[in-house]
């Protein structure tokens, strides 16, 4: 079976052969296993890639504390997908991650209070999101680690702020320096270089916020969506869980024993356009070789009528597996 490389992983791949550092070496190779394609045809190289990223966070361990390399972070991802807040100094991207997750990270009116990236995690109806809290980007002291984190999350979020007047040039700032690292958040994913994201205006509270939120929807255009909060005081954050979300580009499918009623607190998240088939790889293995038909629980058209192995999955679907 051909392994059908896509785009991403091709990237990854060249930045890892192109890596001087362990740091941007593990970075790669990371990448690379989230983006390569999950069939039998790549079961071998997935494995080689999960030995290779054992093997050099080893040598790392090994060699933390006996040399001083240049600071380093990685977040495990958690949940149905990761989110990194991205944006200049003193934005409330601090404040933000508070009012969705349970991170109590600290918040001061001085910037970099946020040295580290500190994740937490968004609860949305009955799934969890990873959301991670980065230090600002600034054209004086940004580190490449903080552009791999980027890369390598599902998402990001560009933080602004409508409290200040300089609202269009700190967007265009961290916007260019994302681009300096080949980094574009955009609506729409097209190319390697690109992570689909969206702008979270903050500090809807401010005086003078309505104006400047008119300024950045009409300076941003159609390339992102443009979603106003107060941290704060938490107007528009019910929405903005929402639209994170959504931003993952996931599904819930929901498992159905036969002759038992479906458990509807814990889905499975897939990838939109997931398949039959898709979800029950993801629910047990053994399914895939094993499968039989499955009856399908979706919306007002399907209740309960049997679906093929390539029926495309809606978000809330229902699935009676037989084996």
């Amino acid at each position: 079976m051909p392994a059908n490389l896509t785009p991403q992983y091709l990237e990854a791949d060249r930045r890892f052969k192109a890596a001087t550092t362990p740091q941007e070496k593990l970075l790669a190779l990371e990448e690379m296993l989230a983006t390569i394609p999950k069939h039998k045809g790549t079961e071998k190289m997935q494995a080689d890639l999960k030995r290779r990223i054992a093997k050099l966070r080893a040598q790392m361990q090994q060699r933390k504390g006996a040399t001083r390399g240049r600071p380093f972070s990685h977040v495990d991802k958690e949940g149905a997908g990761q989110i990194t807040l991205v944006g200049a100094p003193n934005v409330g991207k601090s404040t933000l991650l508070r009012a969705l997750t349970n991170a109590q990270p600290e918040i001061a009116d001085y910037p970099f209070t946020t040295r580290v990236p500190l994740p937490g995690m968004m609860m949305y109806e009955n799934v969890q999101v990873q959301l991670v809290d980065l230090p600002p980007i600034t054209a004086e002291f940004t580190e490449g680690w903080l552009f791999g984190i980027i890369r390598t999350a599902d998402a990001a979020a560009l933080v602004v702020d409508l409290s200040t007047d300089d609202i269009l040039a700190q967007t265009e700032q961290v916007q260019a320096l994302l681009g300096q690292a080949k980094l574009v958040i955009a609506a729409g994913v097209r190319e390697p270089h690109e992570k689909r994201g969206m702008v979270v205006a903050n500090k809807l509270d401010a005086p003078g916020a309505a104006a400047r939120l008119a300024l950045l929807r009409e300076f941003v255009g159609d390339s992102l969506p443009v979603f106003p909060v107060s941290a704060v005081h938490g107007t528009g954050v019910e929405d903005l869980r929402r639209a994170l979300f959504g931003l993952l580009g996931v599904i819930r499918v929901y498992s159905k024993p036969p002759g038992r009623k479906a458990d509807t607190s814990t889905p499975f998240t897939l990838r939109r356009g997931a398949t039959v088939l898709d979800a029950a790889e993801a629910i047990h293995k053994d399914f895939v070789a094993r499968l039989r038909y499955a009856r399908l629980w979706g919306g007002d058209e399907y209740q309960g009528q049997m679906v093929g192995r390539d029926h495309v999955l809606e978000d809330g679907d229902v699935l009676e597996l037989h084996a």
